[in-house]
């Protein structure tokens, strides 16, 4: 079962579950977000989407971190049916920065919406199912930080922009990430409300981006998706 719970400096949350948890969701993440040539203007949020994908695939190959959970077997068990089996498995996981993910999540709506028009409309598709079930383990997790009002205020201005990231400066993500990195714990309790809302609402800032890399886009005939920003991350981060 995947599962994802805040780290204990509320730097990020942990994706965790068995290897076929993880293929799953992956699997289901692509068959949503198709081909790049589909949804070119939704091509920034794609690449960021299949950047958490990558950092799955790589802790379930072991190269992040392994748990040992417990699957209900005991003694008792083991007696009743003359076996020796194990007590715990193996779960994979992975750590991935609050502004990070939370964009992940939001991004999924823009992209499951354009499969249902364009695809698979069907109540019972699969795919849909597994990535809903990923976005409501994110949105439970958030709403336990940061409380039911605050919850309730970030639904309310989700449910007014649709779809959420078209054509959008992705580049934003990582300058959120870099400032959420910046605060204490005490600071990321308080103020991850207002980041998810950041993640929404398209506010000064933002915009200050967007017209800076509209203009390299327009002067260097590259993407908008495709520019980079010169802003760094530390060599490592305290979880």
């Amino acid at each position: 079962m995947l599962t994802i719970q805040p780290t204990k400096l509320l730097t990020g949350a942990r994706i965790s579950g068995d290897y076929w948890d993880i293929d799953q969701l992956i699997n289901a993440i692509y068959h949503i977000t198709g081909d790049a040539k589909r949804y070119y203007d939704y091509q920034g949020a794609r690449n960021r989407i299949l950047n958490v994908c990558y950092k799955l695939r790589q802790a379930a190959t072991g190269e992040q971190h392994i748990e040992y959970i417990a699957n209900g077997v005991n003694r008792g068990i083991q007696t009743k049916q003359k076996m020796v089996m194990p007590e715990k498995n193996i779960y994979f996981a992975t750590d991935i920065l609050w502004p990070e993910l939370l964009f992940t999540a939001i991004a999924c709506n823009d992209f499951i919406h354009l499969h249902q028009e364009l695809v698979d409309n069907s109540l019972w598709n699969q795919h849909i199912a597994t990535v809903r079930s990923f976005q409501a383990l994110v949105a439970e997790s958030l709403q336990e930080l940061i409380g039911d009002e605050h919850y309730a205020v970030f639904l309310h201005v989700l449910a007014e922009k649709t779809p959420a990231y078209f054509r959008y400066a992705t580049q934003y993500v990582d300058v959120l990430n870099i400032e959420y990195l910046s605060l204490s714990q005490e600071e990321r309790a308080a103020h991850l409300s207002a980041f998810a809302i950041r993640l929404v609402v398209e506010g000064e800032d933002y915009h200050f981006l967007l017209n800076q890399l509209m203009q390299a886009a327009k002067e260097t005939k590259h993407a908008l998706h495709e520019l980079q920003i010169s802003l760094k991350y530390p060599e490592s981060i305290d979880w």
